[in-house]
C-alpha cells in the first residue's frame, strides 16, 4: 500500500548568520546565504591546537581566557531594560506581511553626569532667589528678638545639613549605579593586556631572534599593543555590520604581529632613520624625539607589576624572615632539655629591590598568588638552618657520707667526695644566609638576567616602593653638628664595651625602670639611653624612636641617612622593620667593615643581643652620629 506524507513546508527567514531555509515538516535548517556562521566572540582571540599545545604559551593562554571570562561576567552585570520594538513577519496563511510589537531586553546606557537642564536651572534659580529674600527679611528683624535669631540659626543649620546630606546621597547613589560600568571598563583593560601579552609571547616563541636587547623587546611589545588596539577599535566600529568583525580583528592582529616579528630589524632601522630625519628638521623635533626615546627607556626599566601586588610579595617574604627570627629568639624555650646551646648565626635580611627585580625579570607582571611557590623555593635556597646535637662525658663532684657502728655500739660517719660521670648534651644551631645576590642570577636565563640587572640598577624606577629615602631625591644627611677630629670620627670604645657587657639580659631590667616606667615597655630605646647615661652622657635620652630619638639628632645636625658609611663605635642606629617610613627600633653601633655593620640591641626578642647587617640593608632607617 502506498504511503502518503504531507508535502514539505519550507520557510525562509533572515538571521544573524544570514538567510536560512527551514523545513517545517522535518525541522531541518540550512544556511542558503553562504555566510560563515557567526561564532561566539566573547573572546577577541581564538587559540589554535598548536598554540594550545605549546608549553611556553600555556600561562598566557590561561591568563587571556581568565580575563575574557571576567569580561563576559562584567558584561552580563550591565543592567538591562525592556524596550518596545516592532517586528515585521510574514503570515503565509494570509499571504501578506504584518507587524508585531514585542519587548526586547537591551542594555541600559551609562547614567549621565546628572547636570540639570535649562528649565531645572531656571526653576532652581527662582527658588533660590525666593529663598534668599525670605531669609533677608528674617535677618532684618532677628536682632530685635533673640528667640527669632535662635530659631533662624537652627533653621539655617538644618538647611545646611539637609543640603549636604542630599548631595552626599546623590553621589553615593550615582557611584553605586556606575559600579557595573567601572567593572566592565577595568575588565576590558585587563583582557586587552592579557591578549597583548599572549601575542607578544607567541611572537617570541616563533621568532627567538627577537629576544635580544631588552629595549628592542619593549619596542616590539608596544608596537604589537598599538596594532592590537587599533584593530580592536576598527572591529568595534564595524561590529554591528558584520558578525565576524572581532574574529577579523584577531586575524589582523596576528598578521600584524607576524609582520613585526619577521621584519623587526627593518622596523627598528626605519624608526631610527625617521628619528634622524626629524632631528634634521629642527631643534624642537629633535628634542621631542629625545624625550620620547628617554620615556621609552624609562618604561622599559620600570617594574611592570602593580605596586600593591609587589608590596604584598615583599611583606610575605619579610614575614617568613620574621618567623625564622622568632624561632631563633625563642629556640631554647621551644627546644628544652640541653645543657648548652651554641649559636652560629648569619644575619636575617634581604634586599627588597633585588627580589622584585628577579621576579619582574622572570615573571614580568606577577601577583602574590602566582609567585608564592617561588618565594618558598627562594627562601629555602637563601636560608639553611641546621641543628647538631653532640654529647660529652663530663664529671661532677658529689659529696657522700658513709655511716658505721663500732664494737661499742657508737655510730660514726665519714664524709668524702667522688667524681661522678654524666652525659653533657650540647645543641649547636647554625643559620647560613647564602644571600639573594649570589642566588638569583643563576636562576635566570641570559635574557632574564639582562633585565634583572637593569631593574637592579634603576630600582625599577620606584626607589621608594619599599620605604626609605626622601621623596624629592635630596640627601637626608645633616653633618652640621658633627665633630671631626683630624677629619675622622674616633668613636667611643668605652660605651661599646659597656653595651656588650649587657648581652644576655632578658626582660629589659634595669633599663626601663631606670627611665621611669613602672612596668615593662618596648625597651630598645631605654637600653640605648641607659648605656649613654652610664657612660656619662645626659643626652640624648629617649624612650621612643620616631617622636624623640630621631628628632633630637636631626635638630642637632647629627643625622645621617641609611646609606651613610663613615660610622664610628658608639653611634646610634635606627631601623624601620615594617617599611612604614618611620623608625621603630634602635641599637648601638659597635663596629663596621667594608660591607657590614655590627650592633648591640636591646629588646631584640626581649633580650640584649649582638646583630650584624649589610651596610646596604633596606631596614636601616638612619644613624644618630654621636660627638665624644
Amino acid at each position: 500500500m502506498k504511503k502518503y506524507k504531507p508535502r514539505d513546508k519550507v520557510t525562509q527567514k533572515m538571521t544573524q548568520d544570514g538567510a536560512t531555509e527551514q523545513n517545517q515538516y522535518t525541522g531541518e535548517s540550512e544556511n542558503i546565504s553562504g555566510r560563515e556562521k557567526q561564532q561566539n566572540f566573547s573572546r577577541s582571540l581564538h587559540f589554535s591546537e598548536e598554540e594550545l599545545a605549546n608549553p611556553d604559551l600555556q600561562k598566557y593562554i590561561r591568563k587571556s581566557e581568565k580575563a575574557a571570562d571576567k569580561l563576559e561576567a562584567a558584561q552580563e552585570n550591565i543592567p538591562t531594560k525592556k524596550k518596545l520594538t516592532r517586528k515585521r513577519t510574514f503570515d503565509e496563511a494570509a499571504g501578506k506581511g504584518k507587524s508585531k510589537l514585542h519587548f526586547e531586553e537591551v542594555e541600559k546606557p551609562m547614567p549621565k553626569s546628572g547636570k540639570k537642564n535649562l528649565a531645572s536651572k531656571a526653576a532652581g534659580g527662582v527658588g533660590s532667589t525666593i529663598h534668599q529674600k525670605v531669609h533677608g527679611k528674617v535677618y532684618e528683624v532677628e536682632k530685635e528678638n533673640s528667640g527669632v535669631e535662635a530659631g533662624h540659626g537652627v533653621e539655617r543649620a538644618g538647611e545646611k545639613v539637609l543640603s549636604t546630606s542630599g548631595r552626599t546621597a546623590k553621589r553615593v547613589i550615582r557611584h553605586h549605579r556606575l559600579k557595573p560600568y567601572r567593572e566592565l571598563a577595568a575588565a576590558e583593560k585587563a583582557a586587552m593586556k592579557a591578549d597583548t601579552n599572549f601575542l607578544y609571547r607567541k611572537t617570541l616563541s616563533e621568532n627567538p631572534s627577537i629576544a635580544g636587547n631588552p629595549l628592542s623587546r619593549f619596542w616590539q611589545k608596544q608596537r604589537i599593543k598599538r596594532n592590537y588596539a587599533k584593530d580592536l577599535r576598527t572591529a568595534q566600529k564595524t561590529a554591528q555590520k558584520t558578525g565576524g568583525a572581532v574574529k577579523k580583528t584577531a586575524e589582523a592582529t596576528e598578521k600584524a604581529t607576524a609582520f613585526v616579528a619577521k621584519h623587526w630589524k627593518g622596523g627598528i632601522a626605519i624608526g631610527l632613520v625617521a628619528m634622524l630625519v626629524m632631528s634634521l628638521m629642527g631643534g624642537v623635533a629633535s628634542c621631542s624625539n629625545m624625550m620620547i626615546g628617554g620615556l621609552s627607556t624609562v618604561a622599559a626599566s620600570t617594574y611592570p607589576s602593580e605596586e600593591t601586588e609587589m608590596a604584598a610579595v615583599e611583606a610575605t617574604y619579610a614575614g617568613k624572615e620574621q618567623s625564622l627570627q622568632y624561632k631563633l629568639d625563642h629556640y631554647e624555650e621551644q627546644n628544652p632539655g640541653y645543657d648548652e646551646y651554641c649559636y652560629q648565626l648569619d644575619g636575617i635580611y634581604h634586599n627588597a629591590h633585588q627580589l622584585a627585580a628577579y621576579l619582574s625579570a622572570k615573571y614580568e607582571d606577577y601577583t602574590l598568588s602566582e609567585v608564592q611557590a617561588e618565594l618558598d623555593r627562594l627562601f629555602g635556597l637563601q636560608y639553611k638552618l641546621t641543628e647538631k646535637v653532640t654529647t660529652e662525658t663530663r664529671y661532677r663532684t658529689e659529696t657522700r657520707t658513709d655511716t658505721w657502728t663500732d664494737e661499742n655500739g657508737e655510730t660514726h660517719s665519714d664524709t668524702y667526695t667522688v667524681q661522678v660521670p654524666y652525659t653533657y648534651r650540647i645543641m649547636t644551631v647554625t643559620l647560613k644566609n647564602n644571600g639573594l645576590a649570589s642566588i638569583l642570577p643563576s636562576q635566570l636565563t641570559p635574557q632574564q638576567l639582562e633585565m634583572y640587572q637593569i631593574y637592579c640598577e634603576t630600582s625599577g624606577n620606584m626607589p621608594l616602593l619599599f620605604g626609605g629615602g626622601s621623596l624629592d631625591g635630596s640627601p637626608s644627611t645633616d653633618l652640621s653638628g658633627v665633630q671631626f677630629v683630624n677629619g675622622t670620627r674616633p668613636g667611643n670604645t668605652a660605651i661599646v664595651e659597656l653595651a656588650k657587657n649587657q648581652v644576655g639580659n632578658v626582660g629589659g631590667q634595669p633599663y626601663w625602670s631606670w627611665y621611669g616606667f613602672n612596668g615593662r615597655v618596648e625597651w630598645c630605646a631605654c637600653f640605648v639611653s641607659w648605656c649613654l647615661n652610664q657612660a656619662g652622657y645626659s643626652e640624648p635620652k629617649f624612650a621612643a624612636c620616631t617622636s624623640q630619638g630621631v628628632p633630637w639628632f636631626r635638630d642637632h645636625g647629627q643625622w645621617a641617612s641609611g646609606n651613610y658609611t663613615d660610622l664610628a663605635p658608639g653611634d646610634i642606629i635606627f631601623f624601620d622593620w615594617d617599611g612604614s617610613g618611620d623608625a621603630d627600633h634602635v641599637g648601638i653601633v659597635i663596629g663596621k667593615d667594608d660591607t657590614t655593620v655590627y650592633t648591640v640591641e636591646g629588646n631584640s626578642g626581649d633580650a640584649c643581643k649582638i646583630r650584624i647587617y649589610p651596610l646596604t640593608s633596606q631596614y636601616i632607617y638612619g644613624y644618630g652620629l654621636m660627638n665624644w
